[in-house]
């Protein structure tokens, strides 16, 4: 469903450039979830911003359905490929209700029957018609991340990109999210791609792994080698080692790993 070949990303220009992501490649199976584990700053958001066409200036080859993907992205493949977004408090127009929220994506695609969509995506996420007319602010952040998530579906996309989606939650209400993301994956058979810092979360979802470090993919893994905790490269041991909890042994072991450009 998605591949992604020699990608290359560059902030800035001259002496200030710095490239966020290297000669990245991988592909994703139709009706999988992929995830990209890394640390803040190590590119992994950047990518999924080339993929969703909020980036537009990159280098390399991006496949999508067996289409290969200009810089701008036309109507169909944003009915096609969606995103949500790490913050629900940043991602919602604070002045906007539920409903125009929703119905926005609708009226821009011209699919008709808004009421009736509408209902369907609130009923999808877990929330009834009651929370059709409230506004972001009467919501807490985990109904916020729902209605985010309903924003995405009511196009009846193919894809989902998953920039950090639980990330800004409580973790109670983390693993409802991550829940409802399984289950709707599951009836919807939607292809994911899931980027996070947290290894549990992606664990938990995933069943490839590619984990980044400084802009490079450093080793795929399968979840069956990332519980067994075998991973070959050691970046991804401290990565494991760290999300188990503060150890200050361990703590004072952390190396730096440096990737040469």
């Amino acid at each position: 469903m998605i591949t992604v070949s020699g990608l290359n990303v560059t902030f800035g220009r001259g002496n200030r450039a710095s490239r966020a992501v290297k000669d990245v490649s991988f592909a994703v199976d139709a009706g999988s979830v992929y995830g990209i584990v890394g640390e803040s700053g190590s590119g992994k958001s950047t990518v999924l911003n080339v993929l969703s066409g909020l980036n537009r200036r990159w280098s390399g080859t991006v496949t999508i359905d067996g289409d290969r993907q200009p810089y701008k992205r036309d109507r169909a493949f944003h009915k096609k490929v969606q995103m949500v977004f790490q913050d629900p408090y940043g991602s919602l127009h604070p002045r906007h209700t539920v409903d125009r929220i929703l119905a926005e994506p609708v009226t821009i695609h011209q699919l008709g029957q808004v009421k009736t969509r509408i209902l369907k995506a609130l009923e999808d996420v877990g929330l009834g018609p009651a929370y059709r007319f409230r506004y972001p602010h009467q919501l807490s952040g985990g109904q916020r991340q729902r209605v985010a998530v309903a924003r995405a579906l009511i196009l009846e996309p193919r894809i989902l990109l998953l920039d950090e989606p639980t990330s800004a939650l409580d973790v109670s209400v983390q693993a409802e999210v991550l829940n409802l993301l399984t289950d709707l994956h599951q009836r919807r058979h939607l292809t994911y791609i899931l980027v996070s810092h947290d290894l549990a979360v992606v664990a938990h979802m995933c069943r490839r792994i590619a984990v980044m470090n400084r802009g490079v993919i450093i080793e795929e893994l399968s979840v069956e080698t990332l519980r067994n905790h075998s991973p070959e490269h050691p970046y991804t041991r401290q990565l494991l080692n760290a999300s188990i909890g503060y150890d200050r042994a361990a703590a004072e072991k952390l190396e730096e790993f440096g990737l040469n450009d």
